[in-house]
């Protein structure tokens, strides 16, 4: 099973199942986090984690790897 376990890493595979997704207003308020950090590109990727941020910011267990959300 995919959904995420306390203390267990996000990853992209996890984008698969919906019981992993959280609510649509929390994922809005992280990506506009996101869009005023520096460590945001122009491709809408964290220079820190890797990660494409307006899919990350839907997993309901993810966070920013600069302790932001």
């Amino acid at each position: 099973m995919l959904d995420s376990k306390e203390g267990e890493k996000v990853n992209p595979l996890h984008l698969l199942n919906a019981n992993n997704y959280g609510d649509k207003d929390i994922a809005n308020e992280r990506l506009s986090v996101c869009y005023k950090c520096p460590s945001f590109t122009k491709v809408k990727t964290c220079k820190e984690c890797g990660c494409f941020m307006v899919a990350k910011t839907k997993l309901k267990d993810a966070t920013c790897p600069l302790g932001k959300w």
